[in-house]
């Protein structure tokens, strides 16, 4: 019998769960052990089916807006991503019981926005078009009082029409070195542009990254296990090509598994999305060990030992 090929396996840390992911998933569970199934959750709790699927089994319903709940009388929990304004207000005049699962670190970003446009001060969002957590930080504020900034293209392009004084904000998934390159431009436009006193791209994202970079150049291919819709999974496979592994890829199902082109690596590389649960991790490790004999090393960077508390009217 044909020995199984070697394959060495750089395993990035941290990887996978944060503390934002890990409280709105537990705010879920915690409403349907208080209030009972069904409850609704407004947008995917966190960009992941599996966690999206796993919350249905036990009584959530997903809706991307409120007037798709047909039962008032049951609760709804928005996602971590956070929402506008409007939403909460929406909840309200229909009498709906709400609870809040937006992440602290985006609650951070959001209350930045707010007390800049209370002084008077024009917000420019650094962050992706669409994604719903630009939605929510965008839906915080008048439409006049903020304006969003994708790239470096938008930069050159933006205009301060009003003269105001000018502050950014990011999203708190992004890619650290593609942000560090839009806001270096922001600076140099606008010099008295006022910027966070602390960066917003979230202690997860940067960590995450970071572990990535420092393993890519050491890999023939580079696997990050995500969800295709998730923003920080994305920027993961964005770094490990940057850092030195143009052959990267997002893994978001076991049948998208490359096993002739694994077949030719002596090293890959593993990291997970910050909403993508580490027993997704396993299983593709798993499937790997069928055809290969693995040898797994992890590589740590830091140590994280982050905790969000629930809401208390949970407990």
């Amino acid at each position: 019998m044909k020995e199984n090929k070697k394959l060495k396996i750089l395993l990035a840390a941290p990887r996978g769960f944060c503390a934002g992911v890990d409280r709105a998933i537990e705010i879920v569970k915690k409403c349907i052990d208080k209030y009972g199934a069904p409850i609704y959750v407004r947008h995917e709790i966190v960009h992941n089916k599996h966690v999206v699927e796993s919350l249905k089994k036990i009584g959530a319903i997903f809706v991307e807006e409120l007037n798709e709940i047909k039962d008032k009388t049951r609760p709804v929990v928005f996602s971590a991503h956070g929402v506008p304004k409007a939403v909460p207000l929406e909840a309200k005049n229909l009498k709906m019981e709400y609870i809040d699962a937006t992440c602290p670190l985006v609650s951070k970003v959001h209350r930045e926005a707010e007390n800049l446009n209370k002084n008077g001060v024009h917000v420019l969002l650094i962050g992706h078009k669409n994604h719903p957590e630009v939605i929510g930080t965008m839906g915080q504020l008048p439409k006049d009082g903020i304006d969003l900034i994708e790239n470096v293209e938008d930069v050159k392009k933006y205009e301060n029409k009003n003269n105001k004084q000018l502050a950014f904000v990011t999203q708190t998934t992004l890619s650290v070195d593609d942000t560090k390159e839009i806001i270096e431009l922001l600076k140099k436009k606008f010099p008295n542009i006022n910027e966070p006193k602390k960066e917003d791209i979230c202690y997860a994202t940067t960590n995450r990254q970071a572990a990535v970079k420092k393993i890519a150049k050491e890999c023939e291919m580079f696997f990050v296990i995500g969800s295709i819709n998730s923003s920080n999974s994305a920027r993961l496979v964005e770094v490990a090509v940057n850092s030195g592994c143009s052959d990267s890829m997002l893994i978001h199902s076991d049948s998208g598994i490359p096993y002739d082109k694994i077949a030719n690596c002596n090293t890959i590389g593993i990291s997970s999305g910050a909403s993508a649960p580490e027993v997704l991790v396993k299983n593709f490790i798993n499937n790997l060990k069928k055809k290969f004999t693995i040898k797994i090393e992890e590589i740590e960077i830091i140590k994280e030992n982050v905790i969000f508390k629930i809401p208390g009217k949970l407990n």
